[in-house]
């Protein structure tokens, strides 16, 4: 079913009751509006923070900036400043409906109904504002006020079709599909293309009536409106099977597999219906697709061995077996099949032993053998606990969100689950929402001295510390030195000209008195040329020859970490050249990450070096906080990032990795608002991280 959405109208130029002084202002304003209105969300932030930055009096760039938040889905960042729009201006009607959404998507939905009734305050027709009260009182379950709220939209707006679809779920709520099947019917009648129309009234078809025919042309219906979404193949696959129409089902399996390869429940369910209908060699091979993808299906495991059996591969059965068995030792129909396995496959002595652990087992839980159907009641087991996994959801649907509930989420948020409840629907766009794209969930990485940087174009910021512009403006290096947190990866020619210079410091250090600047720069270039080793002892020489040398401390830091990257990884190391045993393999990767984690320590070291000889440095105390949470401290993280905020208050790095380490710790409200402040600051997987948190 998809996601109800809320009409949000408003214009984006309307007239402001408060003049603008100053002509830059104005303009800058006027650009943000006009990203804002070509769907460069994160760009239109960026100019709606200049004129906050310069008059943070004016209510229309909070306003501006909590729409663009709203649509790259930072709820809490909307909320955020559409309040800092009213506080300034409480006669913007639009700031209250933006608030509303924005608390409606958090599931605030008293606060957002309070929103809704100032809005109607103000302007008492308001179609969006009286449907959308209406839909939260349906989320808080109060059926008679909501359809009340929904009586009256439809009378304000008769063609919108989402209002009888709304009046459809209170319906159901209340037991008459009849009714609710009725109000669906007439919503076709104005919008004939509605997809959520065909999604609930299949849904009902399924649920509650189990007329499966006319729910396999609700489907066909939603189809020709989403041809790319697997999942209605996949339903429509169950619905025709259930008709047994084999052929059809097999077809939508293949077709949803084909949309999304990895789709553990259609190529499941493909391998059971390839076994019904004896096409047991594509059965294994979907099975075994299966278990790559989810090694602890044990249920998939299950069924291959028993096709293994079917197809007269027993030692590949025996070999399941093993696996469901080392995992339950006390499932005794998994003993018995197993013991047949080795029957056929000629282990008359350890058939034996398994039909004699089987009978303890069954003796023990009080089963009678004879009349004791393995695969029968393997089934039964896995539809129980499917059964409970459902209850214990249901029942947990309205229990709030416990701390332990967000780390679980967090850490498996790169798996986006698709999301089929109500919410508030506005003029959504598909450009532009770039909380969508698939951006790796990993932190901001450390800062590092470089020749080459990359300079963030959304904010045009340069990172700025006092002694890498002492060095420059000496003029005693060969390139302008920059700190960049981006991985800049230079081309084979750059590559060339960094070992030309190592040659040329390599003749300069040997002919001429050393100075701790040409060991700085020799250290560079090895650094560029991922030779830390090397690195490091130019690093050791320039710090002797100048112990109050900054940056070859913050240097030093950066060569450990690179260290620390190609040691955790077990690489940096010249190959054993004789075979080793897998005792041997486990303690070399227990000294690899010993030695990586000894990186770290070395690392924290340096840069309290730095901050002795600077303490206001806060690029150092932000790689601090990243080499503390790499260890897993994170209390110490989170005040490393705070102290480096404290500095330098647009910080965006240092915000969102405190909003990672929040969130790993379960402290969600804390997290979101870091996440929110990060986007806002132009560090674009921040919209990626609240979006998955939020589904």
């Amino acid at each position: 079913m998809n996601s109800f959405r809320y009409t949000l109208v408003f214009l984006l130029f309307w007239a402001s009751s408060v003049a603008i002084a100053q002509i830059n202002t104005e303009q800058v304003l006027r650009i943000g509006q006009n990203a804002l209105y070509f769907e460069d969300y994160v760009l239109s932030i960026q100019y709606f923070n200049q004129v906050v930055a310069a008059k943070p009096y004016l209510a229309e760039p909070y306003f501006y900036r909590a729409v663009a938040k709203l649509d790259l889905e930072d709820f809490q960042g909307a909320e955020q400043d559409a309040t800092f729009c009213i506080e300034r201006n409480p006669f913007i009607i639009d700031a209250y409906q933006v608030r509303a959404i924005a608390r409606q998507n958090q599931k605030k939905f008293q606060l957002a109904i309070a929103d809704y009734d100032k809005g109607l305050e103000l302007n008492p027709a308001n179609r969006s504002f009286v449907f959308n009260k209406g839909i939260c009182l349906l989320e808080l379950k109060q059926y008679h006020a909501a359809d009340s709220a929904l009586n009256i939209a439809r009378r304000i707006d008769p063609k919108n079709d989402r209002v009888l679809l709304a009046k459809a779920q209170i319906d159901l709520a209340a037991g008459d599909t009849a009714l609710a099947l009725a109000h669906i019917d007439s919503s076709l009648v104005i919008s004939k293309s509605s997809e959520m129309a065909y999604g609930m009234r299949a849904d009902i078809h399924i649920k509650h009536r189990a007329t499966y025919p006319d729910a396999v042309a609700d489907l066909d219906s939603l189809i020709k409106f989403q041809p790319r979404n697997a999942s209605n193949f996949i339903n429509r696959a169950y619905l025709k099977y259930e008709i047994d129409d084999y052929t059809g089902a097999m077809s939508d399996y293949d077709y949803a597999i084909g949309l999304e390869p990895d789709n553990v429940t259609a190529i499941y369910d493909r391998a059971q219906l390839s076994a019904e209908v004896g096409e047991d060699q594509k059965a294994i091979a979907d099975f075994s697709k299966v278990l790559k993808l989810e090694p602890a299906n044990f249920l998939a495991l299950y069924n291959r061995a028993q096709l293994y059996m079917r197809t007269r591969q027993f030692r590949k059965a025996v070999a399941d077996y093993d696996r469901i068995l080392h995992k339950y030792p006390r499932f005794e129909s998994g003993y018995m099949a197993r013991a047949e396995a080795k029957r056929l496959a000629g282990d008359l002595k350890g058939s034996e032993r398994d039909n004699e652990t089987a009978v303890v087992i069954f003796k023990q839980k009080g089963i009678r053998v004879s009349t004791y159907d393995p695969v029968k009641a393997e089934v039964r087991m896995a539809e129980k606990k499917i059964r409970q996994e459902q209850k214990a959801a249901q029942a947990k649907m309205d229990q709030p969100e416990t701390s332990d509930d967000i780390i679980k989420k967090f850490n498996n948020i790169l798996t986006v689950k698709s999301d089929n409840s109500f919410k508030p629907e506005y003029d959504n766009r598909t450009r532009g929402h770039i909380q969508n794209a698939n951006f790796d969930i990993d932190p901001e990485p450390m800062f590092a001295l470089s020749y080459y940087s990359y300079v963030n174009k959304l904010n045009g910021k340069t990172n700025y510390m006092k002694e890498v512009t002492e060095v420059n403006d000496s003029h005693l290096l060969p390139m302008l030195l920059t700190l960049t947190c981006d991985n800049v990866k230079i081309d084979s020619s750059e590559v060339a000209k960094r070992f030309a210079s190592i040659d040329y410091y390599n003749g300069l250090l040997a002919t001429s008195k050393p100075r701790s600047i040409d060991y700085l720069a020799r250290a560079l270039d090895y650094m560029m040329v991922k030779n830390p080793e090397a690195a490091l002892l130019d690093v050791d020489r320039a710090i002797k020859s100048s112990p109050k040398f900054v940056l070859a401390y913050f240097l030093r830091a950066n060569a450990h970490y690179l260290q620390y990257l190609l040691e955790s990884k077990g690489e940096g190391r010249a190959p054993d050249a004789r075979p080793a045993s897998a005792a041997e393999h486990e303690a070399a990767a227990m000294l690899h990450r010993r030695e990586a984690g000894s990186r770290l320590d070395d690392l924290i070291a340096d840069l309290n070096q730095v901050l002795a000889l600077s303490p206001k440095n806060v690029y150092a105390i932000y790689n601090k906080g990243n080499a503390y949470m790499l260890q897993g401290k994170y209390t110490e993280a989170v005040s490393c990032y705070t102290q480096a905020i404290g500095i330098k208050p647009d910080f965006g790095e240092a915000y969102y990795n405190r909003g990672l380490v929040y969130m790993r710790l379960g402290n969600r409200p804390s997290g979101v608002n870091d996440l929110s402040k990060a986007g806002e600051l132009g560090i674009l997987p921040s919209y990626t991280v609240l979006k998955r948190m939020n589904d």
